[in-house]
């Protein structure tokens, strides 16, 4: 579980900085290729995200298949 934690924050903080780095060297300074760059990398963490956070669901359900343990 710990391998899918960690990258999903870092995916959140990657996010984050996309943002922040996109507004100030893109909006403020006009330079709309850094915001066009930044808005490709927000899409990919967002996919990254939505990976794990699918596989993350997974593997907390159960499965239908197996039987549960006989009590003695």
């Amino acid at each position: 579980m710990w391998k899918k934690a960690v990258p999903n924050t870092l995916y959140t903080l990657g996010i984050v900085v996309c943002l922040v780095f996109g507004y100030q060297d893109g909006f403020e300074k006009g330079n709309y290729i850094i915001v066009f760059g930044a808005i490709m990398m927000i899409a990919i963490f967002i996919m990254l995200k939505i990976k794990i956070l699918k596989e993350i669901k997974n593997m907390q359900k159960p499965n239908p298949n197996s039987k549960p343990n006989p009590k003695l």
